[in-house]
């Protein structure tokens, strides 16, 4: 009797009432909303991202991994064992299963409450049952479903921007790595040669054919070589060791190649004309704020649709009395509950929800004007880090070249001494720093501005910060 009781009530106060909001309930993807993250990030950056979840999947992303690593490491593959491999990311990608989560709880109608009382004495009893449901929540379900559909989509796009913001760490982290190693293979040769200087200046001046002025010359560029060379192994030491904690390697896989030395500049820059409009229709943190937004609209009008009602209850009502001196009598009935709204009328509630609303309008409109600005910035600085590093490889490194040539033509005929010969090395050492670190800066101005487009970039203060639409609806529908 029981149960036919709570079946009847269920469907009498709770199926009828739901039945228009059921139709937007949500239900769990197979891959937990990895889809629209892999398509960005294919889209964007040309690269596979996976989100772990079982041995046969471990297994597969392993035997990839190690493949990638069995080879001299070219940027590409740096990014791509990151992305596969970084056991941070896989927690961002456990944050979206979570987000889901949410997304079918809110897309689901309140559970029913089933109460049952029994008061007895003299003889005589009384049992009562109640199913209680929430007729409020039932009313705006389809509402609420839809704010969490939008926000189930800002979650997938998080992830996409942390998958962005950990491939552009990695193309910035290796090109320091490989910039250090072209420098310590630099450094090297040049203190081979200032240690031969330096002995050589030792026994002239034994022989009193080296003043004391020259001797020091010739020993502190080898004690200064030697420095440079300590602190670019260190920094190249220091780069490899960030790569591989961005590539989540444990053991096995740190003693992966790196190139010695970058890659050529191309040919010609990239021409972007609309690199602005580009960058505002790409942009992954704009689409975010502004999903924000919408939902926030959504929620803007919810609150305003439920202002004045915040608690409405329907409970159905099953009375059986047993009295001793008569028969026993079942009664039958319904209770309502609402709050009335005398001392708050909603008005707090709506004030939140559209402060809210502009905060979050404010927020957009200022992330909009930064990314043009970013974008505008990060081509100027390519182009001219560009610029740069082909005025040293077409000047000033053949100009070098020749001045190294004529000096040793030179010193061949005994034209100029020994110590000329060298004042030059050290003018040319300085040359093919400063092409190095050119070269170092236009492939980290082009690494910067791929992500001036399409986002990944390291988050502003306070422009990133998303704008909870908590405070202007309630999961509940109000309570």
């Amino acid at each position: 009797m029981t149960h036919q009781f709570a079946r009847g009530l269920l469907v009498l106060a709770t199926l009828s009432l739901c039945a228009p909001g059921l139709a937007g309930c949500a239900a769990f993807s197979p891959d937990s909303g990895m889809s629209a993250v892999s398509e960005l990030t294919s889209q964007t950056i040309n690269k596979d991202v996976a989100f772990v979840r079982t041995p046969e999947g471990a297994g597969v992303v392993d035997a990839r991994v190690r493949q990638l690593l069995s080879r001299t490491l070219g940027v590409d593959a740096a990014v791509q064992v990151a992305l596969l491999n970084n056991k941070g990311l896989q927690a961002v990608y456990n944050e979206l299963a979570l987000a889901e989560t949410d997304l079918v709880e809110q897309s689901l109608p309140s559970n029913p409450v089933f109460s049952i009382s029994r008061i007895s004495g003299n003889g005589a009893s009384e049992i009562e049952r109640q199913v209680v449901g929430d007729i409020l929540a039932l009313a705006t379900l389809p509402f609420r479903s839809d704010i969490a559909r939008d926000r189930f989509r800002q979650a997938q796009l998080r992830a996409a921007l942390a998958t962005l913001r950990l491939a552009a760490d990695v193309r910035g982290t290796y090109v320091r790595a490989v910039a250090g190693n072209e420098m310590v293979a630099l450094l090297t040769d040049a203190k081979a040669t200032a240690e031969s200087t330096a002995q050589l200046a030792v026994k002239l001046g034994e022989t009193g054919s080296l003043n004391k002025l020259d001797q020091a010359r010739e020993q502190v560029f080898y004690a200064e070589t030697t420095a440079d060379l300590a602190t670019a192994r260190q920094a190249a030491a220091s780069a490899r060791e960030r790569l591989a904690r961005l590539m989540g390697l444990w053991d096995v896989g740190l003693d992966f190649r790196l190139p010695n030395q970058l890659p050529p500049l191309p040919r010609r820059p990239q021409a972007l004309p609309l690199i602005e409009a580009d960058a505002v229709a790409h942009r992954i943190d704009l689409q975010i704020a502004r999903l924000d937004l919408t939902a926030l609209a959504k929620s803007l009008n919810l609150t305003e649709a439920t202002r004045f009602v915040t608690l409405l209850d329907l409970a159905g009502i099953s009375r059986r009395t047993r009295d001793p001196e008569g028969a026993p009598f079942r009664e039958r009935g319904f209770d309502v509950q609402f709050q009335i709204p005398i001392f708050d009328g909603g008005e707090v509630r709506v004030r939140q929800a559209a402060e809210t609303y502009n905060l979050a309008f404010n927020r957009l409109t200022e992330r909009a004007v930064n990314v043009r600005s970013e974008a505008r910035d990060a081509y100027r600085i390519y182009r001219s880090a560009y610029d740069v590093a082909s005025h040293y490889q077409r000047e000033i490194i053949p100009l070098r070249k020749i001045i190294t040539e004529e000096m040793q033509l030179r010193f061949s005929s005994m034209q100029v001494d020994i110590f000329a010969l060298l004042t030059e090395a050290r003018q040319r050492l300085a040359s093919l720093r400063g092409a190095i670190d050119a070269r170092q800066r236009f492939f980290l101005a082009q690494s910067d501005l791929q992500t001036a487009v399409n986002g990944g970039g390291a988050p502003a203060a306070g422009g990133d910060t998303s704008t909870t639409i908590a405070a202007a609806a309630p999961a509940d529908g109000g309570h």
